[in-house]
């Protein structure tokens, strides 16, 4: 587990807000990258930033990789049928 590390840094405009550059140590302790999400919050008086886990990205390919003889289900249709369909 990495150490603690503090920094001081300084607000800086951007646009019509402020921003803080976070230090490459720290970006990499916590594993952010460019491009990565965060969740900010106020707790206490205190600007909070945690890093947030992306969610899983999914393939069609991959979701294919995962059926199985044994969660294969039958076709569900329920209801009338309201044009020409065979079953």
């Amino acid at each position: 587990m990495p150490g603690e590390v503090r920094v001081i840094v300084q607000f800086s405009r951007w646009g019509n807000s402020l921003a803080l550059r976070i230090p490459a140590q720290i970006l990499r302790d916590v594993g952010a990258a460019e491009g990565s999400t965060a969740e900010l919050s106020v707790e206490e008086g205190r600007i909070v930033i945690a890093p947030r886990a992306e969610p899983p990205r999914y393939t069609f390919d991959g979701l294919l990789a995962g059926i199985t003889k044994e969660n294969l289900h039958d076709d569900q249709f329920e209801g009338r049928t309201v044009g020409d369909e065979i079953w």
